[in-house]
């Protein structure tokens, strides 16, 4: 009775196991676009040289001159990250806001 109760619980618990096989998505890929603030003109400025940058046709330049335009690329990719600002919350955080919100409400 014991080795058939522990089957069926081993079987029950089973086929509600996802199948690794069906849990693989394809995930289409995602294109990038590049934005700043909007009404910021300093943001405004760095999209329009990073997109000049992008445009740009690379195979004229030397090593050093597509070294230098990769690095200032990068720098602006950088600022334009760092001056979008805005405040990030983990979701442990976010988590205990919300039930310290439901104790004391």
């Amino acid at each position: 009775m014991k080795k058939i109760t522990i089957s069926l619980i081993l079987c029950g618990w089973m086929a509600f196991l996802p199948i690794q096989s069906h849990a693989i998505t394809h995930a289409s890929p995602v294109e990038r676009t590049l934005s700043g603030p909007v009404g910021d003109p300093e943001a405004d400025a760095l999209v329009k040289r990073l997109l000049e940058i992008k445009e740009m046709d690379t195979s004229t330049l030397s090593r050093s001159e597509k070294r230098a335009l990769r690095e200032e690329a990068r720098s602006i990719e950088k600022a334009l990250k760092h001056n979008n600002g805005g405040v990030y919350i983990s979701m442990g955080s976010a988590i205990l806001i919300i039930v310290l919100l439901i104790l004391f409400l």
